[in-house]
């Protein structure tokens, strides 16, 4: 690599070494993503696309060549990073991961009664049948047939293979009060204005002026239930739709987590969902249901835990489908190698954890043939105990002997020290990083003074002093997915560590029964939601009070200092970059001549507040808005308070413009909870916080976890670094295993009690990382 000028990246010229496996460190924002995501993986992926033939490629997302002057000797990279799998109901880990397709076939083969090919078995083929007439030429004759078909399906018609139905409450969709002139819709995005007004008033299935709770009862069915139906409003023709198939088309067929935080509240008042009663949750038919081997139906076999499955399929004798089973059972033995066999194959995707997606995808290259392919990962062990960290590191390097070349993105010691070649960046973060400041092996990190090299030897200390409850949240009978009726008292006032291995229960502890309680800010794994044109300003909101301030300083309306609103530039539409679509080749950004990717109309860029305009504003960094904003420049408190959480979860560096989409996942997790902090609430619950931390970084996120408990805030963090749990007040344990094998409480105490009794995993652990 020479030259490599992504994002941060400084001019960045680099050998890595083919065939070995190569750790990338340094301090959060540094420039690893950049490096070998942004650069290295996604040339790889643009020269794969570039081979195929041009009709092709028009079906393909077209990518841009990195800002870099030379990449050579590239081989095939294949990514496996963090990004969610589907959030779709239907998708699962089966689906995702084809074994249920295998599963499927096999049930076809030999279920008794055998019920068709393998869709009869797919909860997302829906049984369709009909007849009619067609028009065949037979011996230069035109003649009529009649012609039949059926497809048999595995959906069942209920729940359309969701497994859930839903009640929505006609309450909150609208004011019965109001006519539909008076806007009654309460629905996002449901207004009277533009053409879905245009649509309801102009149907001519309503009086417009008479009120909803007047309807005639065909009114209501029309209102509510018409199904999609060709209507003409002002000569153009356009389609009605009832409000609830239309919301079940537009909202309720998404995952209510992916869907954007107003929707999500809306979905929460108005829809109850619940288990589908005709198939039981299994989104299957009565007949996919009641085909068997050996008794087990399909349905039966997904719930299995995958361990249990791979046993199972292990266990079938049958010669005519021998190659099917030796591929199921590879495909499920792989899971419980990389430490996923406490899953379950109908288990939704969307519910899986960053980790837990990841090594989800690495599923399909364990068995892999393939040879002298690069494999990126990005922080494999997300989500993973020590103790799994082990399993993780095993098969890192054993793709290595393949003869394949591994790059890891990573933090975490015991990854770093099997790395045979390790490049760290830095030495800051954002304008301050983007160079290599160390390249070499381990041994040679550890002698650099770098600042990974300096804390790569850390080793957490045990607090001398604890922190008194000041009361307990009981938990009783917690049962949601693999809890065993688990009773605990969480301590109040104090910070509680949640640990055990992936898989044992932690997060269906704490989410299951302390996040929806009243007083309990919640800040979970989830991704940003948020389009391209997203930053730190709008997602945090602080670019609310900026505009106020800009606004009321020049007399003008704050819709002007938004490059999304009134303020942007004609020529860009605020976005900064003309895009010149160019079809099969990668699109062309070229900044805009117009607004010189400063974004707003010039006009706006006229107005000023303390001797900047607002485009100046935004380049501002964190840290330098702070001081802008402080008793040094133009006071706004509400501005201040903002950037100051910004500041404490340690993304001072950031600028305020800066697209969310250019953060790596530290970065992004922690602009999450610096909003968060904004909340009133006494307990506190965060989802790895540690996730994307560099060593450095996770001193400052126990300052501010010891901030938030001095402040008078309860604190539980679901965690499994050493560091944080060895600087709790309290720990509780979960464990033995995963899966079945875990769900229950195996120590509650201390950390010097866990490390004096050693009686569990995490308790050998942390004594080693203590040095006791």
């Amino acid at each position: 690599m020479r030259g490599a000028r992504v994002n941060n990246l400084q001019d960045v010229s680099l050998d890595i070494p083919k065939r070995r496996l190569t750790v990338f460190t340094g301090v959060s924002g540094s420039g690893k993503s950049s490096l070998v995501f942004g650069t290295i993986a996604a040339e790889s992926q643009r020269m794969i696309n570039e081979t195929y033939s041009a009709f092709l490629r028009g079906f393909m997302p077209t990518i841009t060549r990195p800002d870099v002057d030379l990449l050579d000797g590239l081989t095939t990279a294949i990514i496996v990073d963090q990004e969610r799998l589907g959030a779709d109901p239907r998708s699962t880990v089966g689906t995702a991961t084809d074994a249920n397709a295998l599963l499927r076939i096999l049930f076809s083969r030999l279920g008794r009664p055998h019920l068709g090919p393998p869709q009869a078995f797919s909860f997302n083929v829906a049984s369709l049948s009909g007849a009619g007439a067609v028009t065949v030429e037979r011996g230069g004759r035109t003649v009529k047939e009649r012609r039949s078909f059926r497809v048999t399906g595995g959906m069942c018609p209920r729940c359309e293979g969701r497994g859930s139905v839903t009640d929505i409450d006609l309450t909150a969709l609208y004011d019965e009060t109001k006519s539909l002139r008076e806007d009654p819709f309460t629905i996002p995005g449901y207004s009277m204005e533009g053409w879905f007004g245009r649509i309801f008033l102009g149907s001519g299935y309503f009086d417009p002026d008479k009120p909803i709770r007047r309807y005639t009862s065909r009114e209501l069915r029309d209102l509510l239930h018409r199904e999609a139906t060709k209507i003409t409003v002002d000569g153009i023709n356009l389609t009605y739709e009832g409000l609830i198939p239309r919301l079940k088309r537009s909202v309720l067929s998404k995952d209510v987590d992916a869907l954007q935080p107003h929707v999500r509240a809306f979905v929460e008042r108005a829809v109850t969902f619940a288990t589908c009663p005709d198939c039981d949750g299994t989104r299957l038919t009565a007949g996919a249901r009641s085909s068997t081997i050996g008794g087990t139906s399909i349905a039966d076999a997904c719930a299995l835990q995958i361990s249990d499955l791979a046993a199972w399929v292990h266990g079938l004798d049958e010669p005519t489908v021998a190659p099917l089973l030796e591929g199921l059972g590879a495909t499920l033995d792989s899971f419980v190698e990389i430490g996923l066999g406490y899953l379950s194959l109908d288990r939704r995707s969307g519910t899986l954890s960053g980790g837990e997606a990841q090594r989800t995808k690495m599923i399909r290259h364990l068995g892999s043939s393939l040879t002298d392919v690069t494999y990126v990962f990005d922080e494999p062990s997300t989500g993973l105990h020590p103790h799994d960290v082990e399993q993780m590191n095993h098969l890192l390097l054993q793709l290595r002997d393949k003869g394949n070349t591994v790059l890891v993105v990573e933090h975490e010691p015991e990854m770093i020290a099997i790395a045979d070649h390790v490049v760290d960046l830095g030495p800051g973060a954002g304008d301050g990083g983007g160079r290599i400041v160390f390249e070499g092996t381990v041994a040679g990190l550890r002698a650099s003074g770098t600042v990974t090299g300096c804390h790569l030897a850390d080793r957490a200390a045990l607090k001398p002093t604890l922190r008194t409850p000041s009361g307990v949240l009981r938990v009783r009978g917690a049962t949601t997915h693999n809890l065993r009726d688990v009773d605990v008292d969480i301590p109040l006032g104090v910070l509680v560590v949640v640990t055990g291995v992936a898989g044992s229960g932690k997060s269906s502890l704490v989410h299951g029964s302390v996040s929806g309680r009243e007083g309990v800010v919640s800040v979970d794994q989830g991704v940003l939601r948020g389009s391209r044109r997203s930053n730190p300003a709008t997602y945090t909101g602080l670019l609310d009070p900026v505009r106020t301030a800009f606004a009321k300083a020049n007399g003008v309306k704050a819709a002007l200092f938004s490059s999304n609103s009134e303020g942007a530039c004609p020529a860009c539409n605020g976005s900064g970059v003309v895009q010149t679509d160019l079809a099969v080749v990668a699109a062309v950004a070229t900044v805009c001549e117009v607004c010189e990717g400063r974004r707003f109309d010039a006009a706006v860029l006229q107005h000023r507040l303390g001797g900047k305009d607002i485009s100046e504003v935004l380049a501002l960094s964190v840290s330098q808005a702070a001081e802008f904003f402080g008793e040094g420049g133009v006071r706004l408190p509400a501005a201040r308070v903002i950037l100051g959480r910004l500041v404490d979860v340690g993304l001072g560096y950031l600028t305020l413009g800066q697209p969310l989409s250019t953060l790596s996942g530290g970065e992004r997790q922690r602009v999450k909870l610096a909003t968060h902090l904004g909340e009133k609430g006494g307990l506190y619950v965060l989802d790895e916080p540690t996730t994307g931390l560099h060593l450095a970084d996770v001193e400052r996120l126990l300052g501010l976890l010891d901030r938030l408990v001095d402040d008078g805030r309860s604190v539980v963090v679901i965690e499994h670094h050493q560091a944080v749990v060895a600087h709790a007040d309290w720990i509780i344990d979960l464990g033995p295993g995963a899966g079945h094998d875990g769900g229950r409480v195996v120590f509650e105490g201390t950390p010097a009690d866990l490390v004096a009794s050693r009686a569990t995993l995490t308790g050998t652990h942390l004594a080693a990382h203590v040095g006791r």
